[in-house]
């Protein structure tokens, strides 16, 4: 087990790398904690949950929403818990949200900690303190940013982890690689989703090596001001996708990650766009999707990172090397409706 602090401007956030889940009671007090998970995490690993008190909530992104809120705040306070009571999250990108999200706002402040349980909650979802729920189509409308106490790795949880979800949390591999590290990028080029799943240590290095991108970004630049929002590369068409149609996070994402590039192929040249969309598509990612452009530009348009009349729209000038280019509504809804 690695151990690490990370020292952010709101709080500190322990690190516990390639631990083991039975560590969780080092740091918190089982009598005054409350783990929340989904049905299908509660139901692959039952035993691990025997004698911590746990909230199990449907799985699925649709139950990210306030009325979820609401029905937790009703259990808390029938369970008694307290200021003193730490709430610890145990899943993916749905549960680390709604977690975080709820330990800021009930009785105005809990300690939370998270036990990701997928790639993608590992390396991006529980990293950074953004916490929050969906508002009808608008993904993460709702939220606040305020760091975990403590985050912790255990790789056994993989093991449960359905194939589509390995490739739903590789998008977001795949976007640290572009925006931040041309040398994880050519490594990935000469690997496989297979050898990543078969060996251990491999998919730990990467984890690691992943969750250090996270986080170095978000301790320069905590509440997205500059250089965090290049974390948002493939966000933008993205999150409006996810929203409208029945994809994954990661799928998402990865068709927003070809649109960017197309976009920056327009805007600064970038002329690399056949690699990344051959790597998504090693990875067993898509890059296109039969869609209604109009509507999606619709819920686009109102994307937390607009400003007025433009979007600060993440592309790449190359590999590793990510800019925000302010572009257009006008300009983007021209480059979003000539994309094929």
């Amino acid at each position: 087990m690695k151990q690490l602090k990370i020292k952010f401007s709101s709080g500190t956030t322990t690190l516990y790398l390639a631990a083991g889940f039975s560590h969780l009671k080092k740091i918190a007090d089982q009598k005054a904690c409350v783990l929340l998970t989904d049905e299908n995490i509660y139901k692959a690993h039952r035993q691990r949950f025997k004698g911590w008190n746990v909230i199990v909530l449907k799985s699925g992104e649709s139950y990210k929403v306030q009325p979820t809120i609401d029905a937790l705040v009703a259990q808390l306070i029938e369970m008694e818990a307290g200021r003193s009571t730490t709430l610890v999250g145990v899943g993916g990108g749905v549960i680390t949200d709604i977690t975080g999200y709820l330990a800021a706002v009930y009785m105005r402040g809990l300690k939370f900690g998270f036990v990701p349980t997928s790639i993608l909650g590992m390396v991006d979802a529980s990293i950074g303190g953004k916490n929050g729920i969906d508002v009808g189509d608008y993904k993460n409308m709702v939220g606040t940013i305020k760091q975990p106490d403590f985050i912790l790795h255990d790789m056994a949880f993989l093991k449960s982890l359905p194939q589509q979800e390995w490739v739903n949390g590789f998008a977001e591999v795949i976007k640290h690689a572009c925006i931040k590290d041309k040398k994880m990028f050519e490594e990935l080029e000469q690997k496989s989703l297979r050898q990543f799943q078969q060996k251990q240590k491999t998919i730990c290095e990467l984890v690691q090596r992943n969750t250090m991108v996270k986080v170095n970004v978000v301790k320069r630049d905590e509440f997205e001001r500059n250089e965090r929002r290049m974390l948002n590369f493939g966000h933008t068409l993205g999150h409006a996708l996810e929203t409208q149609y029945e994809l994954l996070h990661g799928q998402a994402i990865s068709i927003g990650m070809a649109f960017a590039c197309y976009v920056s192929e327009k805007l600064c040249g970038f002329k690399e766009t056949e690699r990344v969309e051959q790597l998504l598509s090693q990875y067993h990612l898509p890059m296109a999707a039969a869609f209604d452009k109009q509507r999606v530009f619709n819920i686009l348009k109102m994307d937390k990172k607009r400003e007025k009349r433009q979007m600060n729209f993440v592309l790449l000038n190359k590999i590793g090397k990510a800019v925000v280019h302010p572009v257009s509504l006008v300009q983007l809804e021209k480059l979003l409706t000539n994309w094929e």
